[in-house]
């Protein structure tokens, strides 16, 4: 039976076409417990516990992500050698802040490209 209310089309907050992007919600709860092995009630309390915001639906229904199923992966991982949520919420911080780091440094090697760096000029240049 077709419920209007749970149709993934009327995800909320989430931009772009139905499954264009691996942050948008596309996976039920019963669906991220088969994929993760995570069970439900664990799920809501990483929610609770800031770790994971999955988009809802018009009705309430939570939608997971590929992102964020990837990001529950890790979590279980880190759960899974003796790591609490609070140690969890900061190794993940840290680890998203030396990904931006390092492609804005890669950014920033694209872009010098062919110069050499000021302190390694020859004086005279």
């Amino acid at each position: 039976m077709y419920n209007e209310k749970m149709s993934l089309s009327r995800v909320r907050e989430e931009p772009g076409e139905f499954g264009t992007s691996p942050d948008h919600g596309l996976y039920p709860i019963s669906v991220v417990t088969q994929l993760t092995g995570i069970t439900a009630p664990t799920l809501r309390g990483y929610e609770r516990a800031g770790l994971l915001t999955p988009a809802r639906t018009d009705g309430g229904s939570r939608r997971y992500s590929d992102n964020e199923v990837t990001r529950l992966r890790r979590i279980a991982a880190l759960a899974g050698e003796g790591i609490n949520q609070a140690g969890i919420r900061l190794i993940l911080g840290l680890e998203q802040e030396l990904s931006a780091l390092r492609a804005e440094n890669g950014r920033m090697r694209r872009s010098t490209t062919g110069r050499r760096p000021a302190e390694s000029r020859p004086l005279d240049a």
